[in-house]
């Protein structure tokens, strides 16, 4: 009998004990395997489905619609940036630093505590070139930190970035971007490393290991090139794998491979036909089977119903997530919460197999498991504290900024400025605004370039004259204050779902203007996204008498009516155009509008424009800058271009008449030195010959005034370098320095085919002297390594630091090489008069190429070692043997 009590005690005791064990999940001694199995298999259907689905936003006033959990949010964020894609996750958010963390606090404490397994969600937001939020520090745009042809200070930029992103509680970047910048007329090259696949691979590396390393998560996008033809933004790409895995492939595989990348973002465009965002080939077969990539794959925001609105490649929503998800991404990125409707049903109805859904989900789940959510996810009053020493994260923005400056010109020594100078005239819009550039946040006490100029000029008079700006403003679009019906602002807007205006509107809404780009979808979910037209009809009034020109800007398919009478007639799709006509407006008067349009294919512009007080203020502000010139003793022309997501430039010279206002400038006979704003190429023709020297700073980031100062007044040498080819002009794009050997030659009949400036150049307030290159071994086996030196001298009597950079060119391959590759390069630090040794490895993989069956090999031959300053400035070469 005590025998069986003492059993059934000891039974008992193991039922306790059982049900008082936490689940293996929760147990963090376990492998984080064990704790992906368990927590697999005791999720719902539903459950799973949220784990994949991520979307900007809080919680807000429902938090109870979230009971199935969710793989995170972009919560509220701030950015300076204009693309369409900006605005439309929404960015405006003026929280600091501690108040966005405990947001996140909060938002975290209601998954951990309240949904049933406890899952905590991952907040993610854009980190480019520092994070998009209040107080946060921004550095120079990615393409100035690729100028600066230096892995190290990249390093610190982004170890920088990551400290600040992780304590607010982010755990995830949707960077960078290390998409390759083939034609510089696209709008995001800023956003790049330039157009060099090994530049940016080595970028790519320092950038994500620094955020990896502090267990951040980053996302290099867009998976795999999202610039075509034209340099359009996410135009299809039809390249064949060669291409693919000599030039698109290697920034990527870096950062997965070497950097520890643990997430990728997909492109919106298609790939041979078949949109990344469901591409298989791309996803499964290369990224997850070739590449043993183990991390998970996200969309772009809102790409996954692009197969449906966009590459008429499904049916309806949820076939568009059946073929993402099938051909292996991992998670869906929409806008909206109730976007999950339309993605939803192929996860429960069987058309997405539990294999792949499991699969996705176990990729998900294992991230979080290792960036520890599950034991801490919470921010600490210590880590937010720690965002309060400022001070190193602004000396490394000042010298990002120093670095990225790449001096392009600098006829008759006229940089460094003399400190002779009395008066300095200083023009340009740019110079104040202190613009960031794309996906920027607002930065931390930004120093505008004018700002730096005072601060730096001392006892020297500094003027400013705004100049005209970077708007041509010929005309704008008539302002819903001027447009009225029934007594109320705006226009009466109807659209019907045919081309001829017939019939009952299928919509009526009030517009408070016409200025519409209809690209990518209809202007109404109820209206034919193509095959429609519209009208709108109210009264228009002019704020002052005479004569104006009024008239519609759009792709044809438009008229105009003016109190009933048709006063312009472009009834038919040809183009795209402005077609104008002068009127007599009575001050205040209200005339008779109606405006009538259709589109029969879709990507629809119209706007109503007019000339109404414009008047010629863009030529009074190029006086006032030649004024403020004229009483100076030189002149610094502070110049940008317009650019950015959906932004790509036709024509790459300086937009509105800011070309005109060097010229007349320069023709005072002062010295003028022109300072680009920008993060792309710039045509020069019109006005190089006409200035002294050209600065490019890019978007220098929040020390960039002083950063820009430092060079003008020879306080720092410049040594950036240039990561994108400069075209002479757009006719002769796209054109980089790495293109294979033609079958004729680079020049057209009546233009040169060499750039205005080159991959790797850029100018020093010294100069370098090359020699004694020497090889260790000038014969070397197929898996052997050899190095090579070289002396660099610093003739000056300046410091400065120089930038050599290797090239090689296999000479005789079986297969059609580059005529040259960049493989190394290197920063450095000369004193006046001081020469170093510099020694670069020259490895297998350095000498490596893809045989004719895609295979990578090191084939038999001589290869030439090339060392310059850029891939046009080659100052020493020699050849190794491999045998």
């Amino acid at each position: 009998m005590k025998s069986f009590f003492r059993l059934s005690l000891c039974f008992f005791s193991v039922l306790i004990s059982c049900s008082d064990r936490i689940p293996d999940y929760k147990n963090a001694k376990l492998p984080v395997e064990q704790r992906v199995k368990d927590l697999l298999g005791r999720m719902t259907p539903e459950e799973k489905f949220w784990q994949l689905f991520m979307i900007p936003g809080e919680l807000g006033g429902d938090s109870a619609k979230y009971g199935h959990g969710i793989f995170g949010f972009q919560v509220s964020a701030t950015s300076n940036g204009n693309s369409a894609a900006q605005q439309m996750l929404n960015y405006n958010s003026r929280e600091s630093a501690a108040q966005l963390a405990q947001k996140i606090n909060s938002i975290q404490r209601y998954f951990v505590e309240h949904s049933r397994l406890g899952i905590p969600i991952i907040a993610f937001d854009e980190a480019l070139h520092g994070l998009v939020h209040e107080g946060a520090t921004a550095f120079p745009q990615s393409i100035g930190l690729a100028a600066t042809f230096d892995t190290a200070i990249m390093k610190s930029v982004a170890n920088a970035i990551a400290v600040e992103t992780k304590a607010r509680g982010i755990r995830q970047v949707l960077s960078p971007v290390v998409n390759i910048a083939n034609d510089v007329r696209w709008g995001r090259v800023e956003e790049t490393y330039g157009e060099d696949p090994f530049l940016s691979s080595e970028m790519s590396v320092a950038f994500v290991s620094a955020f990896e390393r502090i267990n951040i998560i980053t996302t290099p996008k867009h998976f795999v090139a999202n610039v075509g033809d034209g340099g359009r933004d996410s135009y299809p790409i039809h390249w064949n794998e060669r291409m693919m895995e000599e030039i698109y492939f290697p920034p990527f595989k870096a950062s997965f491979q070497r950097g520890g990348s643990r997430s990728v973002m997909t492109s919106y465009n298609s790939f041979d036909g078949t949109a990344s965002t469901s591409n298989q080939w791309l996803l499964t077969k290369k990224l997850k089977d070739e590449w043993n990539f183990d991390g998970f794959a996200i969309s772009d925001a809102g790409a996954v119903g692009g197969s449906l609105v966009l590459h008429n490649t499904s049916k309806d929503y949820p076939q568009s997530a059946e073929q993402a998800i099938n051909a292996g991404l991992d998670v869906i990125f929409q806008t909206q919460y109730d976007h999950y409707r339309l993605f939803i049903p192929p996860f429960l109805d069987g058309r997405i197999s539990q294999k792949r859904i499991d699969d996705a989900v176990s990729r998900v789940l294992k991230a979080k498991f290792e960036l520890g959510l599950f034991e801490r996810p919470y921010v600490t009053q210590e880590e937010i504290q720690s965002l309060s020493e400022s001070g190193l994260r602004k000396t490394t923005a000042k010298q990002a900024a120093l670095e990225s400056i790449v001096l392009l010109k600098n006829d008759r020594r006229v940089l460094p400025l003399s400190a002779n100078l009395k008066a300095i005239a200083v023009i340009g819009t740019d110079a104040v605004e202190g613009r960031l550039g794309g996906y920027s946040g607002p930065g931390d006490e930004r120093v505008n370039i004018l700002d730096g100029i005072k601060k730096r000029a001392g006892a020297a008079r500094v003027s400013y004259a705004a100049g005209c700006g970077r708007k041509n403003e010929e005309w704008n679009v008539v302002p819903s204050p001027y447009l009225s019906h029934d007594g109320k602002p705006g226009l009466s807007a109807e659209f019907f779902n045919n081309v001829s205006l017939t019939g009952t509107p299928e919509v009526t809404r009030e517009d408070a203007a016409i200025n519409f780009n209809w690209t990518l979808y209809s202007p109404d979910p109820k209206i034919n996204n193509g095959f429609y037209s519209a009208r709108w009809t109210g009264k228009i009034k002019s704020p002052q008498t005479g004569l104006a020109k009024i008239g519609l800007e759009g792709n044809d398919g438009f008229r105009l009516y003016i109190d009933h009478k048709l006063l312009i007639d472009n009834w038919k799709k040809q183009s795209y155009r402005m077609v104008s006509r002068e009127l007599l407006f009575e001050k205040d008067r209200e005339y008779d509008l109606r405006v009538e349009f259709f589109e029969p294919i879709g990507n629809a512009h119209i706007k109503l424009i007019w000339n109404v007080g414009i008047g010629s203020e863009w030529q009074k502000k190029i006086e006032e800058a030649v004024t403020a010139a004229q009483d100076s003793d030189m002149a610094v022309v502070v110049c940008g271009i317009q650019e950015g997501e959906f932004q790509d430039r036709a024509m790459l010279s300086l937009p509105g008449h800011q070309e005109e206002m060097i010229n007349k400038v320069a023709a005072t006979g002062k010295p003028v030195v022109v300072v680009l704003v920008g993060g792309s190429a710039i045509t020069m023709s019109k006005w190089i010959d006409k200035v002294d020297g050209i600065l490019d700073a890019w978007y220098p980031g929040e020390r960039g005034g002083d950063a820009v100062a430092s060079v003008l007044f020879g306080d720092y040498n410049p040594a950036g370098r240039l990561p994108i080819t400069f075209p002479v002009h757009e006719a002769q794009l796209p054109l980089v320095y790495n293109h294979k050997p033609t079958g004729r030659g680079d020049d057209y009949n009546n233009l040169s085919g060499e750039p205005l400036f080159p991959f790797g150049f850029g100018l020093s307030y010294t100069a370098f002297e090359y020699g004694n290159i020497k090889l260790d071994k000038g014969t070397i086996s197929t898996n052997e390594s050899a190095s090579v030196s070289i002396t660099i001298k610093n003739l000056g009597e300046r410091e400065g630091e120089e930038v050599v950079q290797l090239y090689i060119k296999d000479v005789l391959s079986t297969m059609a090489r580059p005529i040259q590759e960049l493989k190394a390069f290197t920063r450095i630090h000369l004193g006046a008069r001081e020469q170093k040794e510099v020694v670069f490895a020259i490895t297998p993989e350095m000498l490596s190429m893809l045989n004719e069956k895609m295979v990578r090999v090191v084939e038999p031959g001589v290869f030439k070692i090339m060392i310059g300053s850029s891939s046009k400035d080659v100052k020493q070469i020699t050849t190794v043997t491999v045998k």
